[in-house]
């Protein structure tokens, strides 16, 4: 049968607490030994027993350089500490600063608003009415010359649109003289298509079959269709 579980408490005995200390005592320095071998670690072992009897180990051949190291170590652990410590004072002064101010606006607002005024003065209820009228100063400032700017802005575009309108009606009126002149200076219909085409009769120009125009340059010319040639004309005995 395996071994039960020993529980752990003071030994009673004296013997028995004397062995089971210089048992234990050379396991704990064999496994000091063996982790720091295996394990490249510095280890400082020290054991006082109950009689007072020292007992050490020391990886390092200089017990008292590790003890070193653990003083700074514990001393930055310890500053550490006191600066967390400190901060989190810091941070809870702060959060109740913070709280209670935000208690005042809230209250503030709401005087603003005209609501929880039970339990003011007669000289709070004056400086609140000054506060107030100071504040609507502020506003109206701020809206006339928001309403000045819109209005300047306005004008300037008002102005704008009446040069481009001014503009337009140059060009408009521009264009009507230029298409008169050119109307008086111009010549007629039929005028340009006997210039264009003085040899051709009128019917191909646009006129009608039975009228047509002259070497000459007549118009509305009758000419019959059926004219005989200068030689039709000539005597058979000739």
């Amino acid at each position: 049968m395996g071994r039960g579980r020993v529980e752990l408490k003071r030994i009673e005995n004296k013997i028995n607490r004397q062995v089971t200390f210089s048992k234990r005592r050379s396991g704990l320095v064999k496994k000091a030994r063996e982790i720091s071998v295996l394990c490249d670690a510095e280890v400082a072992l020290i054991i006082f027993s109950t009689k007072g009897k020292l007992s050490h180990y020391s990886s390092d051949p200089c017990m008292e350089r590790i003890l070193e190291r653990y003083e700074r170590h514990s001393y930055s652990e310890r500053q550490l500490a006191a600066s967390d410590l400190e901060s989190n004072d810091n941070w809870t002064l702060q959060h109740a600063k913070l709280k209670a101010r935000i208690e005042v606006l809230q209250r503030n607002q709401r005087h603003f608003m005209g609501e929880d005024m039970e339990g003011l003065s007669l000289k709070e209820l004056q400086n609140l009415e000054h506060q107030l009228e100071s504040a609507l100063k502020h506003i109206r400032s701020r809206m006339n010359r928001l309403m000045n700017e819109s209005i300047s802005e306005l004008q300037k575009r008002d102005k704008a649109l009446q040069e481009q309108n001014n503009v337009l009606a140059k060009k408009i009126k521009e264009r009507e003289k230029a298409v008169e002149q050119q109307q008086k200076q111009g010549p007629d219909d039929s005028s340009v298509l006997l210039t264009q085409h003085p040899l051709l009769p009128l019917n191909i120009i646009g006129g009608s079959r039975s009228e047509g125009v002259d070497y000459g340059g007549s118009l509305n010319q009758p000419r019959p269709n059926n004219a005989l040639l200068p030689w039709m004309l000539r005597p058979l005995n000739e």
